[in-house]
């Protein structure tokens, strides 16, 4: 199974940047969503942001992956 989490971008730097989730940092490639700004939320999979998305569904997104590893 795959999973993509969602994670906020904290910083941009052409191709690549910094999110963070739930305290977390990572560095990963922001190729695939053109556009993308600090504050937005992301979908990461394997180091790269797939798809941007808004923050309820982030945090809707979040809460149902955390429910599910308890």
């Amino acid at each position: 199974m795959c999973l993509a989490i969602p994670a906020q971008v904290e910083r941009v730097d052409g191709r690549l940047g910094t999110v963070v989730l739930d305290g977390q940092r990572a560095e990963v490639v922001l190729a695939l969503v053109p556009g993308v700004q600090p504050g937005d939320w992301v979908l990461v999979h394997a180091g790269y942001a797939i798809t941007t998305l808004d923050e309820a569904a982030a945090k809707e997104t979040f809460d149902l992956l955390k429910e599910a590893h308890e």
